[in-house]
């Protein structure tokens, strides 16, 4: 090899060798530096620099104009693999394009969210794609396969799933720990991952914020266990500042040295910290180096993986890279993909023969998202922009257009004076060199004049929009919103609400005879100063402002249905105020003054359709009942309002389905900090409330039937489930043929029923096709088995059915499952680990030690905890359960129930919460046979095992 090519720019060698060699030729500093985000390029070697990160969940986000597709959750609702795929590849073309434009474009996408939907009022439920772990892990397969490419050698991009375990929750995340019972790991939580991981679509993971049992996700001793699903290295990208929460915010070790260290074992190989700046990483590293914490070899294993992605991404093979003249961007074809997206995510909840619109009528198009695109935190920005409002106006088969958004219309007084908003208060910043908005216009600009008082004659009407909560926002006759700048002036600048601190959110808070307009994203009133309108300094009083109501939106919604043949509603949700990362929604309800909008509209027009157009679920008993249609779509992208218009008029016939159960209540939901979907009977899976509508709903213009189901089983053991179904309506439509399985009298709780296969079939009016479903029993219809720690196949009867839903089921069909039962536990053999429970109540997993393992200790040292393990084999008898438990301050006590005899013991203080010491509990007399074992614990008390004698 020539000193000008040396090895690792050799493409005839692997892909291992290369990164041996490579490794090889980079000081310890060097390969120290390529563990940051932002790793520094290597000019004697020809190494250019590297970003791990671009996010690409929906779209190419944050790095100018790009396809806007609907939300993650709305391309869920298609139930549509291969068009996730081509959406994947859609968008990884995109990035290569962008990046031929502007290398800060990242290869390596932090996409997609593979965290199944467990609760809806999750902040972040845009971002994920259902509620079923396979669904998701299937639709996960896909786009990343898209985002990926089909190269042998090469990759389109570096698909990095996120987050990392079990986080569906955004209060506190960083300090709060998920409770994770063995089985919910195992049936729920990982199978979201394994199918894009064994299929080697997605090069890595990234942790979550979240603890898990009592540890950092950053430390989760399972990413070991991923990377042993496919063949290519594994990178672990960690989120942003997690590695200071290890010893910041959590606490779990005494200094970021020992931090970082400790999630570099753990197997994390890119620190996402401190933004652009590596020092601190580096430094950390480094004295972990210097003190011991971590070897070179650490170092290594790292950088060796990352490079590895590098190659694989073509980096270092310029003439051969596949991908690197990919620059499809904003084409005509992708145009088109995003408007078969945002139709496919349609869902139509409910239609007594309103829909779809007779040709010719007019329409009166209302609401606050009547003619809004509205985009989220992980949105690109606009190439095209088409609201129902346009979307309507410009399909031929509608009538004449009325609109109003249902806004009220107020003035705003400040004892004797008036606000007003100046009169150059009206442009938009210009467009950057990449067609991106700046970023100023969302942030609040400082180059307007700001708000100012002046008399009665002078006050300006405003726009107000209530969405609930408490939070408002308020437009000038501009359009512009009134935002918070970096000085604290109020203007009206920003185009839409936005940005990672969001400045256009108020809340009118009642005081004396008025409000106090209160900035959320401060907390702090607005005050009427000399310099205009600004946030009011520490410990200063707000400025009381009297609310004067020009115009309701009531009225003026009722005004123009009245006055139309048909209503669209159009209510729902902005990304950016109503639940988003870093804040959970409270409840599943509409706010209140968009349920007077609907009421109001279809007072005035009983033919009033409902389009719910948000990031998540809502309880609409009331509009159900009322209204003839409801449909529900989230944010749809760039062609959201092209996709309605379509398919209210009858051109598409609704298919979306949709991938998260709609409950009728709050009431129907377990609190949010509850991942243990069998006790808290949460999800289609378990839950026992009648929904609104239930998971895989979604209703179309014409009827199908679900004719002749069979299972037979292939030479391989796989089940084959055959189906006719026929489209016996008078329209095309597309049917989502759902495949369901139950166990019959199942030993352990199991779901009620549980989603095995789908597929998405087109047929003409009269046309019938027979679909087949294969699946593979051991793991479609097992489950695991805590009591010995494996993946199992109880025998028993089984029901495998087809419908339109999880609830709406067509067709059933028994099928018998031969073997052996899996036995008792042999505990006398093998002891009992306390996170192996069967039943519990009261308690909590935590860590068992720092680095491995599960213990359980009471959720409230002021409650007890109970425990139940069954069919604990005792085999010739037990006189002694000897339990190992630590307290590591007051002490505690336990309790264990075995056979008729219940013995308490006391915990003696351990001084160390990971030092377990034998509690032995002596019974009155000899137990024996398989038997029920109930632990009861009391105070701060942790179990790691029981032993018996």
């Amino acid at each position: 090899m020539t000193a000008q090519r040396p090895p690792f720019r050799d493409p005839a060698l692997t892909v291992e060798e290369r990164v041996a060699d490579l490794l090889g030729r980079l000081t310890l500093p060097e390969r120290v530096a390529l563990l940051h985000q932002f790793a520094p390029a290597v000019p004697r070697l020809g190494v250019g620099a590297f970003r791990t990160g671009q996010e690409a969940l929906h779209g190419v986000t944050w790095m100018g104009r790009a396809t806007v597709f609907p939300q993650a959750v709305g391309l869920g609702a298609t139930w549509n693999p291969e068009l996730l795929r081509e959406v994947g590849e859609a968008v990884g073309r995109e990035v290569r394009a962008m990046r031929a434009k502007d290398p800060r474009v990242g290869l390596n996408v932090w996409s997609p969210t593979v965290n199944p939907l467990r609760h809806p009022l999750w902040g972040r439920n845009e971002e994920g794609y259902a509620e079923d772990a396979r669904l998701t892990g299937e639709l996960a397969t896909a786009y990343t396969r898209g985002l990926a490419g089909d190269h042998p050698v090469y990759r389109r991009t570096a698909p990095v799933l996120k987050h990392w375990l079990a986080h569906n929750h955004e209060v506190d995340r960083d300090t709060a720990s998920t409770s994770l019972r063995p089985r919910v790991l195992r049936e729920y939580e990982l199978p979201a991952y394994a199918g894009p991981l064994r299929a080697g679509a997605a090069a890595g993971v990234m942790p979550a914020y979240n603890l898990v049992n009592g540890r950092p996700n950053h430390l989760s001793p399972l990413l070991a266990e991923l990377r042993g699903w496919q063949d290519e290295p594994l990178v672990v990208c960690s989120d942003a500042g997690a590695p200071s929460n290890i010893a910041g915010s959590q606490g779990y070790l005494p200094d970021h040295a020992a931090g970082l260290a400790a999630s570099l074992r753990a197997g994390v190989d890119s620190f996402t910290d401190h933004g652009e700046d590596s020092a601190p990483t580096v430094a950390r590293l480094t004295e972990a180096l210097e003190r011991g914490l971590i070897e070179e070899a650490d170092i290594d294993r790292a950088a060796g993986r990352l490079l590895a992605m590098r190659f694989r991404l073509g980096e270092f093979d310029p003439e051969l890279d596949p991908f690197a003249a990919d620059d499809a961007h904003d084409t005509a074809e992708h145009r088109e993909l995003a408007r078969l997206a945002a139709e496919q995510a349609v869902v139509l909840l409910k239609n007594d023969g309103l829909l779809p619109l007779a040709a010719g009528r007019s329409v009166a198009v209302l609401g606050p998202l009547a003619d809004e695109v509205k985009l989220d935190w992980y949105s690109g920005a606009l190439t095209h922009r088409v609201s129902p409002l346009d979307g309507l106006r410009s399909h031929p088969a509608t009538g004449a257009v009325t609109w109003h958004d249902g806004a009220d219309v107020v003035r705003l007084r400040a004892g004797d004076s008036w606000v007003v908003v100046p009169a150059d208060a009206g442009a938009p910043t210009a467009d950057d060199a990449e067609g991106a908005l700046d970023p100023a216009l969302l942030a609040g600009r400082t180059d307007l004049s700001p708000l100012t008082v002046g008399p009665a004659e002078a006050a300006t009407e405003l726009r107000l929009v209530d969405w609930g909560d408490g939070a408002v926002t308020l437009s000038a006759p501009n359009g512009r919103y009134l935002s918070v700048a970096e000085d604290g002036l109020l203007r009206a600048s920003a185009e839409q609400p936005g940005g990672w601190v969001v400045r256009e959110v108020f809340t009118l808070r009642a005081h004396g005879d008025g409000h106090l307009l209160v900035h959320r994203a401060s907390g702090t009133p607005v005050v009427v100063a000399a310099e205009g309108l600004k946030v009011a300094a520490p410990g200063e009083d707000g400025t009381v402002l009297t609310v004067e109501t020009v115009r309701a939106g009531t009225a003026a919604v009722a005004e123009a249905a009245a006055a139309a043949d048909v209503v669209v509603l159009v209510l729902g949700n902005d990304p950016h105020i109503n639940g988003r990362e870093t804040e959970d929604r409270t409840t599943l309800t509409l706010p209140p003054a968009q349920e007077a909008l609907w009421r109001a509209a279809h007072a005035a027009n009983p033919d009033t359709a409902l389009v719910l157009v948000s990031s998540y679920p809502y309880a609409v008993p009331a509009a159900d009942a009322a209204l003839p249609a409801l449909l529900w779509t989230a944010h749809g992208g760039q062609a959201a309002g092209s996709a309605l218009a379509r398919v209210l008029h009858g051109e598409v016939s609704p298919a979306g389905r949709l991938p998260q159960t709609w409950y009728a209540d709050d009431a129907d939901l377990p609190d949010i900090r509850d991942y243990d979907l069998i006790s808290a009977r949460a999800t289609y899976l378990y839950s026992d409330a009648e929904p609104l509508y239930p998971f895989g709903h979604g209703l179309s213009y014409t009827r199908f039937e679900h004719r002749e189901l069979t299972v037979t089983e292939e030479a391989d053991g796989t089940l084959l489930a055959e189906v006719t179904v026929v489209n016996v309506g008078e329209v095309a439509g597309a049917e989502v043929v759902q495949l369901y399985a139950g166990a019959v009298a199942p030993e352990l709780p199991r779901p009620h029923r549980w989603l095995v296969g789908h597929q998405r079939v087109e047929l003409a009016p009269g046309e019938s096709l027979r679909t087949a479903l294969r699946i593979a029993p051991d793991e479609a219809l097992g489950h695991w088995d805590v009591a010995h720690s494996r993946w199992t196949l109880p025998p028993g009867e089984y029901r495998l059915a087809v419908g339109a839903s999880s609830r709406d089921l067509r067709a059933t069909v028994s099928w018998r499952v031969a073997g052996e039962p899996a036995g008792p536990r042999p505990v006398r053999e093998l002891g009992l680990a306390a996170a192996d429970f069967d039943e519990v109540s009261g308690a909590e997993l935590v860590d068992r030690s720092p680095t491995e393992g599960d213990a359980v200790a009471p959720a409230d040292p002021a409650v007890p905890a109970e425990l139940r393990y069954r069919g604990c084999d005792l085999a010739g008898g037990v006189r002694r359960v000897t339990v190992w438990a630590a307290a590591p301050a007051e002490g505690g006590t336990l309790t264990v129930a075995l056979a008729d005899v219940e013995v308490s013991a006391r915990v003696p203080a351990t001084g160390d919460r990971y030092r377990y010491q034998p509690v032995p509990v002596e019974l009155p007399r000899q137990a024996r046979g398989v038997r029920e074992l109930r632990l009861v614990l009391g105070g701060a008390v942790r179990v790691d095992r029981l032993t018996f004698e």
